[in-house]
């Protein structure tokens, strides 16, 4: 209750009936929505995050690698962290500079010869990938991802710390950490760990003192990277992240560091939930109205579910659903996707992806406008697109204007295809 009444209000997308109706009109339905004013409001507000010895953004672009997205974070200033070698192709077609951008991938790079030419960033995520960056740029400036021993997520397909996940180098290994670094001449200038620290400032104060507590065996490391984990509310009910809150006891761990180390640690951190979770949501039309009798349940089929968004099905993801429809009698309405699939369900129980929760809204009918909230992250780039041969989704942008701008258009169908020889 302490994090709620003293957390900030999160920007979101404001899709309005009439925005709505004009997506549907120009683009069709399902299509996705970026609001252009919520997406700066979350930037400014992790540009203000406290850090005693400077600050650094990194978008986590795997949350939504769209190219209008990224572009506009360039120009606010944001740099990234790209999770594979085509996310970082990506963020240069994007405009970033080399040394905006990061690789912090769990598989080898394919090409890290290239990368390492160019100026990309290099995290090693294991002592193999510290190797390789050895053998490859002997006496090069290299960045460690950690594992500190910690994990804090809700669900273990969403954990990324502790000794159930594979993320980072275990922390025991910091000796083999810096004999390699030892034996290729290497400059660990980085220290980074990502446990997805959630919305509370104690958990975010204990993974900053535990990554803190690695810093002293790597005497050359000058910035200290606490990855993303920003949580926000999707659902009203849900709490969101304060980051004044959580950025003050970090800033005081930072802070207490310099007087026992001598170092000022230059701080990162990598938000990509918080950027974008709220500022997009998926404009659909209600195809199909189902209902199963008094012992179950009323279904609105909607045109949009797993080809465009599968946090629901795979984790049992909360989404607020809005049936733009005035003056009608409310209903308990269970919402479905397109797929001939069981588990294509938009509404299951909070947590449990097995179980129903309908939704009090107003009764739909085929051809209702319906959107869905809380979609600019982990919905576009983590859908399950081309599934019953569905194509991949719209995304459009709307301006501080009100104006929408065509940000990828929908795929042909034979591009579902193209590729098949």
């Amino acid at each position: 209750r302490r994090m709620e009444s003293h957390a900030a209000p999160v920007s979101r997308a404001q899709i309005t009936a009439d925005v709505a109706a004009e997506v549907r009109r120009r683009f069709g339905t399902p299509c996705y929505v970026y609001d252009r004013a919520a997406l700066e409001g979350a930037a400014r507000a992790a540009l203000a995050f406290p850090a005693p010895f400077g600050l650094t953004v990194r978008y986590a672009m795997k949350a939504n690698p769209s190219r209008g997205i990224l572009t506009l974070f360039r120009d606010l200033g944001l740099h990234v962290d790209a999770s594979s070698d085509y996310e970082v192709e990506r963020a240069l077609r994007a405009g970033f500079a080399p040394d905006r951008v990061q690789l912090t991938s769990q598989m080898p790079s394919r090409v890290l010869r290239e990368h390492v030419a160019r100026g990309v960033l290099f995290n090693a995520c294991s002592l193999h990938q510290l190797e390789e960056f050895g053998r490859l740029a002997p006496g090069g400036e290299v960045s460690v991802r950690m594992n500190p021993g910690l994990g804090t997520r809700s669900t273990k397909r969403t954990n990324t710390g502790g000794p159930a996940s594979s993320f980072g180098i275990w922390h025991e290994a910091m000796g083999e950490v810096a004999a390699i670094a030892r034996r290729h001449r290497l400059r660990v200038r980085r220290l980074h760990s990502h446990v997805g620290s959630g919305t509370d400032p104690e958990v975010w104060k204990r993974c900053a003192r535990m990554t803190l507590d690695l810093v002293p065996a790597l005497p050359e490391v000058a910035i200290v990277n606490l990855g993303g984990g920003f949580k926000v509310g999707r659902m009203p009910e849900e709490p969101s992240v304060d980051l004044v809150d959580v950025g003050a006891h970090v800033r005081r761990e930072i802070e207490e560091f310099r007087v026992r180390d001598g170092r000022p640690l230059h701080l990162e951190i990598e938000p990509g939930t918080f950027l974008v979770a709220n500022a997009g949501a998926i404009v659909a039309s209600c195809v199909d109205v189902v209902d199963t009798g008094a012992e179950g349940y009323l279904f609105a089929k909607l045109d949009a579910g797993m080809p465009e968004i599968t946090r629901p099905s795979l984790y049992g993801a909360q989404h607020p659903i809005d049936v733009l429809a005035r003056g009608r009698e409310q209903a308990a309405v269970v919402f479905v996707g397109p797929c001939c699939e069981s588990g294509d369900i938009l509404t299951p129980a909070p947590g449990d992806p097995e179980a129903l929760a309908p939704r009090w809204v107003p009764r739909p009918e085929i051809g209702d406008l319906v959107v869905v909230g809380g979609a600019g992250a982990y919905c576009a780039g983590m859908a399950t697109i081309n599934y019953n041969s569905y194509p991949q989704a719209p995304e459009a942008m709307l301006g501080s204007d009100g104006r929408l701008t065509l940000l990828r258009r929908r795929q042909a169908p034979e591009q579902v295809w193209q590729n098949e020889v």
